[in-house]
């Protein structure tokens, strides 16, 4: 069977009180990325054709940030919250007419995996009108719980655990939320909810009940119970980060990268490194960062949108900042911070430098201590240092400057000019040695 086009409602409307947070609550990010981000993400990688955001609380941000990572996205906004049902059909005028199906989903949900959605159209596309996800839970807890058919699967009912009877609450099978049914019938099914319940909410789940009424067939999916965690407080926010970043560390491992400690390795969303890399303990990688072939990360570092060629060696106690390329069999040490800046193959910078706004030629040394002038109260200027330059320990290099390619800077030299080609140049003041210094000031 073809797949279906596929539209994405996505809920963003929460106040999300309980995170007390002047930031929406969809807003917070999971490994680098909003959740609101995460769940886009994930329509992309299924191909959702349509994207639909029903926003409400601080509409404004949410509605940027949802634009962000989908330019083409259609913005709703939900004036009073009055339950799941109302949200999506807030969606209806944009789903009348549509062919294919949609699949609807929370922006505070950001763990759930695209074989997950696929997974779904599969079972719709078997002839199901309606596919709810559901888990397995040993703990059911608060989640309304999924009433099968034992004879053939169909789902009948999904009944609320504050309306369910003793007997109902026993079944472990819950309801995620996440739906996915024919984009052009779920209009109608919408349209019969009512706010008779103990809420006084138009509750999703009971288009359930509505379809089987109109002889419309519904079927459950189910997925890992990690997936369909939702967020409502710091706490659930950071166990979500926590799971995020267990499922990363095992697919870096997997395609071919050491972590020495995982657990004290942090990735961000879009991290990328390539297989025969070692990370030691410890490393922080911001968003941005793409790593090649064969490099080692040593302890205690930390990256963020910067480019690493094969072979290079970085750290302990390293900071790369935006905008730098370190190339390849590049070596940058400890307590060395690089920021805006290509540094060409098989330079190294050792120890204890600051190197911004500049290019480091290759093979270049650059000596303890160093650092770049890069930043004169006003503007930020360039320095360019020459390949094969050697730079002694404890320079100052006020931007803007050249360094001539094979050029000598003087340990302790604070170097204003350009230094031509294979010269050498020094700024330090002549020695003095006063004699007898010693007898004279000590104290009898």
């Amino acid at each position: 069977m073809t797949k279906q086009p596929l539209t994405a409602i996505i809920l963003a409307a929460g106040k999300g009180t309980r995170m007390k947070s002047a930031t929406p609550k969809v807003l917070h990010n999971v490994a680098g990325l909003s959740m609101l981000g995460h769940v886009i993400h994930l329509c992309n990688i299924v191909g959702v054709k349509k994207i639909i955001v029903i926003v409400g609380h601080e509409a404004e941000q949410v509605s940027e940030e949802a634009l962000k990572h989908a330019p083409q996205a259609i913005i709703i906004q939900q004036q009073e919250q009055l339950g799941t049902g109302h949200a999506v059909n807030c969606a209806s005028e944009h789903l009348k007419d549509l062919e294919g199906d949609a699949v609807i989903l929370y922006a505070d949900t950001p763990l759930i995996q695209p074989q997950t959605i696929e997974q779904m159209q599969a079972i719709r596309l078997q002839g199901a009108d309606t596919v709810f996800l559901g888990f397995e839970s040993p703990n059911p807890a608060h989640y309304g719980r999924l009433i099968v058919d034992n004879n053939d699967g169909e789902l009948i009912d999904i009944v609320e655990a504050k309306e369910a009877t003793e007997e109902q609450l026993k079944i472990t099978l819950c309801n995620s939320g996440v739906v996915l049914s024919k984009a052009g019938k779920l209009p109608f099914l919408l349209s019969q909810i009512d706010n008779k319940n103990a809420k006084g909410e138009y509750y999703l789940t009971d288009i359930v009940k509505i379809g089987r009424q109109h002889q419309q067939k519904t079927y459950i999916g189910l997925c890992d119970p990690n997936e369909v965690l939702g967020v409502n407080s710091r706490a659930e926010l950071s166990h979500i980060d926590m799971i995020y970043q267990t499922q990363k560390r095992l697919e870096m491992m997997h395609n071919g990268v050491t972590l020495e400690l995982p657990q004290t390795i942090y990735f961000s969303h879009d991290t990328r490194i390539g297989n025969d890399t070692v990370i030691e303990p410890n490393v922080y990688f911001g968003t941005g960062v793409e790593i090649d072939n064969n490099v080692h990360i040593k302890a205690s570092s930390y990256l963020e949108a910067c480019y690493i060629s094969e072979q290079a060696v970085i750290g302990p106690f390293a900071r790369i900042r935006p905008q730098t390329s370190l190339g390849k069999g590049v070596k940058v040490g400890n307590f060395v911070e690089i920021k805006k800046t290509v540094v060409e193959n098989n330079a190294k910078i050792s120890h204890l430098s600051y190197i911004g706004d500049s290019v480091v030629g290759a093979n270049a040394n650059i000596g303890a201590g160093t650092i770049t002038c890069n930043y004169d109260g006003v503007d930020k200027h360039r320095t360019v240092i020459g390949s094969d330059a050697f730079i002694g320990s404890n320079a100052a290099l006020v931007a803007p400057v050249i360094i001539g390619q094979g050029a000598m800077v003087g340990a302790g030299s604070v170097i204003t000019k350009d230094v031509p080609p294979k010269s050498l140049a020094v700024t330090r003041g002549e020695q003095v040695n006063i004699e007898n210094y010693h007898k004279k000031h000590k104290k009898h």
